[in-house]
């Protein structure tokens, strides 16, 4: 079972979450374990202060210390989780790190708030991490981000698990283009390749279309995509201007 932990002054902004779509299945088969934390629990003055003024003058206020310390050594008194916090400047969250976060046992997500926490908290925290260069109003949006990719990768929850092979960014790239039915719509009609029943010219239309989208749209990720020969030889006609048809003459495909 994955453990989230996420300490939160706002523990009902993830009441929704908790109880939607994949994530509300993965915690009722018992695959995902969600603890929200409210901090004010782990105050213990009359008012329940989760913040204060900030030392040397400032604008705003900062989350306090002890309230996160306490709530981390409670938590850790079974197993010590693998701790993140929501900062601008942290490491660019991305399919990658959710990968490495879906092998984690126990992970904790310190949402920041008001104008972020108390540096000293940084003694518990493992990474740092951002969803964007952009500012929000907490750390829950961006926890709630982390957390749906995350578990959509713990094996089981995900019902049909192929799909996870073929999500964009996977293998590096951006994803190809899908249609259901009807055939056509408003004029524009389903490509007549993905109706051919010929899996195998399907499968390399694909790939073309991941190549060709990930090089008009993503081009920084082919610099550090692991590319086939095959995957370099599209690579190289996209660039040249020539269709999927030209491709597939040349090559007698």
């Amino acid at each position: 079972m994955k453990k989230f932990h996420i300490l939160t002054i706002f523990p009902e902004f993830f009441e929704g979450f908790a109880n939607t779509g994949i994530v509300s299945k993965a915690v009722k088969k018992g695959l995902v374990y969600l603890n929200t934390v409210n901090l004010r629990d782990y105050t213990t003055d009359k008012h329940r202060t989760v913040d204060d003024v900030v030392y040397g003058g400032g604008p705003g206020m900062l989350l306090k210390p002890e309230p996160i310390f306490r709530a981390y050594e409670e938590i850790s008194k079974e197993k010590k989780p693998y701790v993140l916090i929501t900062e601008p400047w942290g490491r660019r969250f991305d399919q990658k790190f959710a990968q490495e976060l879906s092998e984690k046992d126990e992970i904790m997500i310190i949402c920041g708030r008001y104008e972020g926490v108390d540096e000293r908290v940084k003694a518990i925290v493992d990474q740092e991490v951002s969803i964007g260069d952009f500012v929000l109003s907490g750390g829950e949006p961006a926890a709630l981000v982390i957390m749906d990719a995350v578990i959509r990768l713990i094996p089981g929850v995900v019902g049909d698990e192929d799909s996870l092979r073929v999500d964009s960014f996977s293998d590096g790239l951006v994803g190809y283009p899908n249609y259901t039915r009807p055939p056509v719509f408003n004029g524009m009609e389903v490509p007549q390749i993905l109706r051919s029943g010929n899996h195998k010219l399907i499968e390399l239309w694909r790939r073309w279309k991941q190549i060709e989208n990930t090089y008009k749209k993503r081009p920084d990720l082919l610099k550090k995509a692991d590319l086939s020969e095959k995957d370099k030889k599209i690579l190289h006609y996209i660039k040249k201007g020539k269709k999927f048809e030209d491709f597939i003459s040349d090559n007698k495909v």
